[in-house]
């Protein structure tokens, strides 16, 4: 009797030493967690609701008319030609620079891994671009761009063709700005086509090789359906990404001419700090946040996998 009450006692005092234990863990973790939930709550969860209940507001970055409107700020942003405008920009620059900046990256990757001579020169080369500041990369395509001094007028007068006003034109600033982009952002996605390309056993190029097939066989047989996790992942933070450009437009263009390249994001910011309408640039913000919502679940709906069943035997 004695020897089970004290089985019984050591076992009640295991049990409050682990729970004891455990709630000291717990604190601990809440203690190393704190300083992030603090920033976190501080710069991103606060300004979400500002902003929300900003956007309800007739608030001026002069500090006036900060009145309740309800959704009068809505109706007129859903009504406003101007904005519907720049996101229409906004969805034909995400649509023009995704594909090139997809394909290009499985290109250079594909190259980088053909066993050429300084395959880490390549590498370098590809990825090196994405390493600089926005504003280089703006200044650089602006002289590059220049229809008097520009190197691509210069080199394009070489060959008999007349020279383009670049960023001037309607027509091909769009164009001018995502040639930009495509040089500056393609080592990323680059970069995760030769990290998916080197998961990839090679033998099933080897059983490939046996088997007859040549290198473009391989490639459109083994490594593009190897690939395809990669590409999905690529597409969805290429659009995400596209949908939020504003650094290079604004840098290079200013939104001209005559808007033909103002963004939905330069949109936001001209109301907002130009036009001192802070709760009208709020709605207008929460908007374009709706259409982003409603791209990610349509791309999550349209790129899932589905599971395969297996057969009975």
């Amino acid at each position: 009797m004695s020897t089970s009450i004290t089985k019984s006692a050591t076992g009640h005092a295991a049990d409050n030493t682990h729970a004891v234990r455990r709630k000291r863990d717990a604190l601990h973790g809440w203690g190393f967690m704190a300083p992030f939930l603090a920033f976190f709550l501080l710069f991103l969860i606060w300004p979400l609701i500002h902003g929300v209940i900003m956007s309800f507001t007739g608030k001026s970055l002069t500090g006036a008319n900060s009145a309740f409107l309800g959704f009068a700020n809505y109706l007129e942003a859903l009504g406003d030609a101007d904005m519907w405008h720049s996101m229409g920009n906004t969805l034909y620059f995400t649509v023009i620079s995704t594909v090139p900046l997809v394909i290009v990256a499985l290109a250079m990757a594909a190259l980088a891994n053909m066993g050429l001579p300084a395959q880490w020169l390549w590498r370098l080369s590809f990825f090196a671009p994405f390493l600089l500041a926005s504003t280089v990369v703006s200044m650089f395509f602006t002289w590059m761009f220049n229809p008097q001094l520009g190197l691509i007028n210069d080199v394009l007068g070489k060959v008999g063709i007349p020279p383009v006003d670049w960023l001037n034109n309607p027509d091909v600033a769009m164009w001018s700005i995502v040639i930009a982009t495509l040089w500056w952002t393609v080592g990323f996605n680059f970069l995760l086509y030769v990290a998916a390309m080197a998961n990839i056993p090679v033998q099933h190029y080897e059983a490939a090789a046996l088997d007859g097939a040549g290198g473009w066989r391989q490639f459109f047989s083994i490594t593009l359906p190897q690939l395809t996790p990669t590409t999905v992942m690529i597409v969805i933070l290429q659009v995400l990404a596209s949908l939020k450009i504003f650094d290079q437009v604004y840098q290079m263009t200013g939104g001209g001419p005559g808007g033909a390249t103002r963004t939905v994001v330069q949109y936001i910011f001209e109301s907002g700090f130009t036009g001192y309408r802070l709760g009208y640039s709020s709605a207008i913000s929460y908007i374009f946040f709706a259409l982003i919502v409603v791209v990610s679940v349509a791309q999550f709906f349209v790129t899932r996998t589905k599971p395969t069943r297996k057969r009975s035997a």
